[in-house]
């Protein structure tokens, strides 16, 4: 099984708020496969390993370009808080591209959750 990092999106994912992430790449994914998605992929540290966050089954693929995120696809993504234009500055930031790169819009259902959602401890503790 495929494994696909959710490192900036761990805790909308795994509150249940994210159905679907924009990816550079992931070109060959088809609707019906299941992805293992963990916290980190890359850059761990020796001795480190990869956290299981959930099992994922893709239900859409489509290339489309980062500029079309509008509101609606924000909240999919895991981000109410934000309009479609704060979504596409915020993403194209972390991922070094420009609105009109063109990205996989990946939708997807939760098989199974692999990881606790773990609370935020508050400043005052």
């Amino acid at each position: 099984m495929r494994r696909m990092s959710f490192a900036l999106t761990e805790r909308q994912l795994l509150a249940g708020h994210k159905t679907v992430t924009r990816r550079i790449g992931w070109w060959t994914l088809k609707p019906g496969e299941e992805l293992m998605a963990v916290q980190k992929c890359m850059g761990l540290k020796k001795g480190q390993k990869q956290k299981p966050l959930a099992v994922l089954r893709v239900t859409a693929v489509d290339a489309v370009p980062v500029s079309a995120v509008d509101d609606l696809e924000a909240r999919l993504e895991g981000f109410p808080h934000m309009t479609g234009a704060e979504f596409m500055r915020w993403f194209c930031k972390a991922q070094s591209c420009e609105p009109t790169t063109i990205v996989n819009r990946i939708e997807f259902e939760m098989v199974q959750r692999l990881a606790p959602l773990e609370k935020r401890r508050s400043a005052a503790t």
